[in-house]
């Protein structure tokens, strides 16, 4: 059984999407992580070292939001996965980036994708049986 660390609502202005108005004028994005770790080091040593840093967590998030555009919420939230899994003590992790103000000429609350990555994970053959 894994333990989870939880970063919920980081939010950052970010330009991405298809349209050329998203990508000049930018919009903010919220993107909620869980992590899956084994705990029992770094709370049997009380080692900062021996879990994930949530602080330097959250700023390599908003970095990823920042940094150069992409179309897909879904090639963001691949980005911010592999940046989690970086992490040593890192052995999975849960994204979900929301785009609150995806321009959908309805009225909505929110849309975004929630991607689950693992270390070592290869990701499935969809042609296979």
């Amino acid at each position: 059984m894994n333990d989870t660390i939880r970063l919920v609502g980081v939010r950052a202005r970010g330009h991405h999407g298809v349209f050329d108005h998203e990508r000049a004028d930018g919009q903010d994005f919220v993107v909620d992580v869980a992590v899956e770790l084994d705990a029992r080091a770094a709370s049997g040593s009380d080692d900062l070292d021996a879990t994930v840093h949530y602080g330097v967590l959250a700023e390599q998030v908003v970095a990823e939001i920042e940094r150069d555009p992409v179309d897909l919420i879904e090639t963001l939230a691949e980005r911010i996965a592999a940046a989690v899994l970086t992490h040593r003590a890192a052995l999975a992790t849960e994204v979900t980036v929301h785009k609150p103000q995806a321009p959908i000429t309805v009225p909505f609350t929110d849309v975004s994708i929630t991607i689950r990555r693992a270390r070592g994970a290869t990701v499935p053959d969809e042609g296979a049986a």
